[in-house]
């Protein structure tokens, strides 16, 4: 139905809301695009300061799906095992140093390749998601990860790093049809009580994946001088690996579908609504870059989850560095960094579907991952390895745990740019700073040792730390679904009248 005959179903003198009014007016059934002011940095402004213009928001209906879990299930296990791909290398970087003879900048790479793929990547992905949907983004992405998972497989000789390379290279391009997915996959899926929550568990899948890559490679790659047993236990975890790659990628393909037919929340009615010729990827872009306190939430995201990349990649130089032989340890304080990471995010996207406190939140965990970063940096020296776990826990717990977080901010102070567009901006400054400070903090950790180079770390947490105290929170998502409930309110009450739309909202589950 067009906006006209909308219009027209109210009668000729259809009612609107006076100059100012808080009460929004309803318009036509079935999500019909409302009318909002135009500015600058959104498609559409959710009730701008300083604004006359009068909102009117329909409302439609709604469903939530079971199958969504099944949809996020996939996506988590296809994130984990590429996140798994990432670190099998660093965390036992001295052993492979002595099995492809090179030095410790070349084993860094192994890692660091996963960021700096993303760099030049992510606009050609983000354009992919918006102009051909979610689905297949995860399948290119998974088809990825399984081809560079095969890839290693025959790299287990010591005359192969560059063949180990290259399959590490495909398996990061796969990375970039992952990072910015977990809050997309959560709103085109769920509900408003439960969207936090979801784009949590999209990123603890990648989590789980760093867990087991600190766990695994340590025992099934154990530390021994003769290279061609050192070459059966790296072959056993290459092809574990792809087989479990190859699982994920056929479930993918036969399981994952793109969205629910009927949307989940009002704000993805009024996203589906937007005629696409109205929508330039170009012009979002712009439009996202000139959005000041989105500027700043970048800037911060990137100085944040580059300090826990740098974290990740150098765990084994520093743990090996105060504490001698302790490799099986390196990987298990690594698992405890992000197991106790996990907890954070799920715990983080809990408690901001119950109280929607995006800017609040984000800035305590913000401080307290410098504080956090401040105790390891501090500890790791005193000789007790036990020590260490609880303050990398405390560390990974709220570091791991702000992940979600700058995710579903960047998506409310964004709405109703993609998801993926916002979330894919964030992961790319991750990756600058990612690959900045590794390679900073690995030439300190040379020259000055490990304490000087966790300072470097702590520095710009606390930049970090202060600038996020500086973003506005402009919560435009959750303004434009308190508008749609208003406007459900108004078209229910006695005095609405009798020629109103007729819409209905169901939130139970269907399969």
């Amino acid at each position: 139905m067009s906006m006209e005959k909308e219009v027209q179903s109210w009668g000729d003198n259809p009612v609107k809301p006076e100059k100012g009014g808080d009460q929004p007016a309803v318009l036509g059934q079935e999500g019909n695009m409302r009318e909002m002011s135009q500015s600058d940095d959104s498609r559409m402004d959710i009730d701008p300061a300083g604004t006359d213009t009068a909102e009117l928001v329909s409302h439609s209906e709604t469903k939530l799906y079971k199958r969504r879990w099944v949809m996020l299930f996939l996506f988590s296990s296809y994130s984990m095992s590429n996140a798994f791909m990432w670190l099998q290398y660093g965390i036992i970087s001295n052993i492979f140093m002595h099995f492809y003879n090179i030095d410790t900048f070349a084993i860094d790479w192994l890692s660091m390749i996963y960021m700096l793929t993303y760099i030049p990547f992510i606009l050609p992905v983000m354009w992919f998601l918006d102009n051909r949907g979610i689905r297949d983004v995860v399948v290119v992405g998974s088809a990825f990860n399984c081809i560079g998972a095969w890839i290693k497989t025959g790299t287990a000789s010591p005359d192969l790093f560059a063949v180990t390379f290259f399959g590490q290279f495909v398996c990061s391009v796969a990375t970039v049809f992952i990072l910015g997915i977990p809050s997309r996959l959560a709103s085109l899926w769920f509900g408003p009580q439960e969207v936090s929550t979801a784009c949590s568990i999209g990123v603890l899948g990648n989590q789980l994946g760093i867990a087991i890559g600190f766990l695994v490679p340590p025992i099934l790659v154990p530390n021994v001088e003769d290279k061609e047993q050192l070459a059966r236990h790296i072959s056993i975890m290459f092809y574990m690996t792809a087989g479990v790659a190859t699982l994920i990628f056929i479930l993918v393909v036969i399981v994952f579908q793109e969205r629910p037919k009927i949307p989940p929340t009002q704000a993805q009615v009024v996203s589906r609504n937007i005629p696409p010729e109205q929508y330039s990827y170009m012009a979002s872009i712009m439009r996202l870059l000139r959005n000041i306190p989105f500027i700043l939430l970048i800037i911060t995201y990137g100085l944040n989850v580059g300090c826990f990349y740098a974290v990740s990649t150098l765990l084994n130089r520093m743990i090996i560095d105060q504490y001698p032989g302790e490799e099986v340890n390196a990987g298990r304080i690594g698992l405890t960094i992000v197991i106790a990471g996990m907890v954070g995010s799920l715990i983080c996207g809990i408690w901001l579907d119950k109280t929607k406190t995006y800017k609040q939140t984000t800035l305590a965990i913000y401080l307290l991952s410098f504080v956090g970063m401040l105790v390891y940096t501090f500890t790791l020296h005193l000789g007790h390895l036990w020590l260490v776990f609880i303050t990398a826990g405390a560390l990974g717990f709220f570091m791991t745990g702000y992940l979600p977080l700058g995710f579903e901010f960047a998506v409310e102070l964004t709405y109703p740019e993609s998801e993926g567009t916002s979330s894919g901006l964030l992961n790319c400054s991750a990756q600058v700073f990612g690959i900045l400070f590794t390679i900073g903090q690995g030439k300190i950790i040379d020259k000055f040792g490990t304490l000087a180079g966790n300072i470097f770390l702590c520095v710009f947490l606390l930049i970090g730390a202060v600038m996020t105290g500086f973003i506005k929170s402009d919560l435009r998502r959750q303004k434009a679904n308190r508008l749609a409930e208003a406007g459900a309110e108004v078209s229910q009450s006695p005095n609405y009248g009798a020629t109103g739309p007729s819409t209905t909202c169901s939130s139970s589950p269907e399969l």
